[in-house]
């Protein structure tokens, strides 16, 4: 694990670990990741069925044969599930932990800890990486170190609704909501692993939830939770480099490598100034076309 997904994590579905009857259909929908959820979504006295079935799902032919990211949201570390889940969940099929309530970097080298025993365990060397959600004061102030506690973490997940709601935090404050985006980003950016931008609870404002999209893909987010099938094709297409920005980011790859080739140092590309920071921005824009399929290989 190296802090980078080797696929575009555009859309992150939620399914309630406990709602079998919602599998067949989130694997069937065009999400880049599906989220099974063990935590806030599953009542106590059914964590124990919610985690049977998702295990089950991860080693079924239909969990196999899915292309799709999988991701398992667990309960947290200092709860009497977190080892339970571990030990349900892990195995060849499943991609992320996504670890809710991070409070510091011991938070996350005791999830990675406990990996490391159950991987080894099981004979399995291709390791889990870890989403880390980023939803507490403390976590907020630390989100930088966090990030960079273990390989195994694989991003930053901002979440609103357990930071805003205790402290009485308006969650339609387009500036708090800008500002922790911008935040978390950068505490990501420190540790040189992806953000990826926290659910939208309205399900029936999609304007709302593109508005929020489009800011957090302005500072640099990857990605965004979902919670409702009908919110995944707008972040996929609001987390997708626009024709324009993949036309001239290939431009600029092409003339950095011919300013390479002949020793320059700066080059113009479209009327502006290009420099390695520019450049290393416009290989990062090709290559996830490349990812995306949208321009060929090579």
């Amino acid at each position: 694990m190296t802090g980078m997904l080797d696929r575009p994590m555009r859309s992150k579905l939620f399914v309630p670990g406990s709602r079998p009857d919602l599998f067949a259909k989130a694997l069937a929908s065009a999400a880049d990741a599906l989220s099974f959820d063990l935590e806030d979504a599953v009542q106590p006295d059914r964590k124990a069925e919610a985690r049977r079935l998702v295990a089950e799902l991860l080693r079924s032919p239909d969990g196999a044969a899915s292309p799709k990211l999988m991701v398992v949201r667990v309960n947290g570390l200092a709860t009497e599930h977190f080892e339970a889940d571990l030990g349900a969940i892990v195995g060849p099929r499943l991609d992320l932990v996504n670890l809710p309530k991070v409070e510091s970097p011991d938070d996350v080298r005791a999830a990675a800890a406990a990996l490391d025993r159950v991987e080894a365990g099981r004979g399995l060397t291709a390791p889990v990486g870890l989403l880390v959600n980023i939803e507490s004061p403390r976590g907020l102030r630390l989100a930088a170190a966090i990030a960079a506690a273990d390989p195994r973490v694989a991003g930053l997940q901002l979440g609103f609704a357990d930071l805003f709601e205790p402290l009485g935090i308006d969650r339609t404050d387009a500036a708090a909501v800008h500002h922790l985006q911008l935040a978390v980003r950068l505490a990501a950016g420190e540790a040189g692993v992806p953000a990826y931008d926290a659910a939208y609870a309205a399900v029936n404002d999609p304007d709302g939830f593109r508005r929020e999209a489009e800011a957090a893909r302005r500072l640099g987010y990857a990605g965004k939770s979902c919670i409702h099938p009908g919110q995944v094709p707008l972040a996929n297409a609001v987390f997708r480099p626009t024709d324009a920005e993949i036309a001239h980011a290939s431009r600029v790859v092409e003339a950095w490598r011919q300013a390479e080739a002949s020793g320059v140092g700066a080059v113009l590309v479209d009327g502006t100034m290009i420099d390695p920071p520019f450049a290393r921005r416009a290989q990062a824009i090709v290559a996830a076309a490349r990812q995306l399929g949208l321009l060929p290989d090579g």
